[in-house]
């Protein structure tokens, strides 16, 4: 056995002297050297993600007394069709959503999920209108004319689902 090892040793021993060393070279993918399309306007944080609540004062309570959240108060947003609270999460919120009116959008959401859900994201940009310009011209559908007051007090709109993978995007300026 020590015979074996020996041999080993001496093998392993012969190689690290006759083995050059090997240079490494870093290669830039093709893709991190394209250029950017210029736009006018720049995506920002992610700002929340929102969730429709059948329930509204037991989500409330679940975020804060449960998971022990910095949780606002109720707010009506009429000119939406919802009822919103903010939920702090440090880097971003959650926004609960539940029905303000017949004519809720959040209303007909619940109705095809009974149990609430993700609703939509909420990304911040800088030039809300030169994001509408400029999304508008690549087909994304948005699905109001003009950009309406969110819940921040600042112009949103929001995106069609089938444009965006599925999902509803809110865009919010910053």
């Amino acid at each position: 056995m020590a015979a074996c090892v020996g041999k080993a040793a001496a093998g392993l021993l012969n190689r690290l002297k006759t083995t050059a060393p090997t240079v490494r070279t870093l290669s830039v993918s093709h893709t991190l050297t394209q250029k950017v399309p210029c736009s006018l306007w720049k995506l920002g944080r992610l700002n929340h993600v929102a969730i429709a609540v059948p329930n509204l004062e037991k989500a409330q309570s679940f975020y804060k007394s449960v998971l022990g959240a910095q949780v606002s108060e109720t707010v009506p947003l009429p000119e939406h069709g919802v009822y919103t609270i903010f939920v702090e999460l440090g880097n971003t919120k959650l926004e609960l959503l539940h029905p303000l009116g017949e004519k809720s959008p959040i209303a007909g959401f619940l109705q095809k999920n009974k149990a609430g859900g993700m609703h939509h994201i909420c990304i911040e940009v800088d030039d809300i209108k030169a994001a509408m310009t400029e999304l508008k011209e690549k087909k994304i559908r948005i699905l109001s004319e003009e950009p309406k007051i969110g819940a921040h007090g600042k112009p949103v709109i929001f995106l069609h689902p089938k444009d965006c993978d599925g999902v509803l995007v809110e865009l919010e300026q910053a």
